[in-house]
């Protein structure tokens, strides 16, 4: 199946941070993303989540994914935020409560095409007993 997708990333940059390394994370769980530098932040647009989706099933932490994405899901799509020092490691920890104090890195994914709860599903499929389900 094709889906077409937009994601968006908006990772603050502090005065106390180096700015490649922020990219770094950025590009660790979006590694085709096209990054741009703006004012105290990086904004990256990509148009998948494949790498993001091979950590979530590494890590094993596919229920957490799909929880934290339909919490701020809606018919056009979702969004969550990602804890920055765990990304510039490559691995996936969302960011719930408090910001961080460098802050966090904000994704807002549009789905276009098939729709928010299929895609869901490609990159954060259901679990059995701890094991990914594809939906028949």
């Amino acid at each position: 199946m094709i889906h077409r997708i937009d994601v968006r990333v908006v990772a603050p940059v502090r005065d106390t941070e180096v700015t490649d390394r922020v990219a770094d994370a950025v590009r660790n769980l979006f590694p085709n993303a096209d990054i741009e530098s703006e004012p105290g932040r990086l904004v990256a647009e990509a148009h998948s989540m494949e790498r993001f989706s091979e950590r979530l099933h590494e890590q094993e932490i596919l229920d957490t994914a799909r929880k934290q994405f339909f919490a701020r899901a809606d018919a056009d799509g979702f969004a969550f935020a990602l804890k920055k020092q765990a990304a510039f490691e490559g691995v996936v920890n969302f960011a719930v409560g408090n910001p961080a104090e460098l802050g966090d890195i904000e994704v807002e994914v549009t789905v276009h095409d098939p729709d928010v709860e299929a895609f869901v599903d490609h990159v954060a499929p259901p679990t059995e007993d701890g094991n990914p389900v594809r939906p028949e």
